[in-house]
């Protein structure tokens, strides 16, 4: 499993702006083949933190997003509304178990 955590910060003004791009490419990005979850959020504990989970099968399928148009919009809209460079941390990892 792959999983990357993007992490930026926005004006408090353009968190829901943020939000919603986010929200208007999700259906595409999680139809996408290898795609496990894409979860954007607000970070309740920063006013200006926007976080995007990812979680996909493997690095290829990962790569496969960052090449799609999908990403590209993204990354237009997104971009102007950055406050500071975003973080982006990205793992391989094993899933050990789900529990539900």
């Amino acid at each position: 499993m792959f999983i990357a955590i993007l992490e930026f910060e926005v004006a408090e003004a353009d968190r829901t702006r943020a939000l919603d791009a986010l929200s208007h490419e999700a259906d595409e990005v999680r139809a996408m083949s290898g795609n496990i979850d894409f979860r954007p959020f607000l970070d309740p504990a920063k006013a200006s933190q926007v976080v995007l989970l990812h979680e996909w099968e493997d690095q290829p399928s990962f790569r496969a997003y960052t090449d799609s148009p999908a990403f590209a919009r993204l990354g237009a809209a997104l971009r102007p509304l950055m406050t500071k460079a975003p973080l982006s941390r990205r793992f391989q990892a094993e899933l050990a178990q789900v529990v539900a």
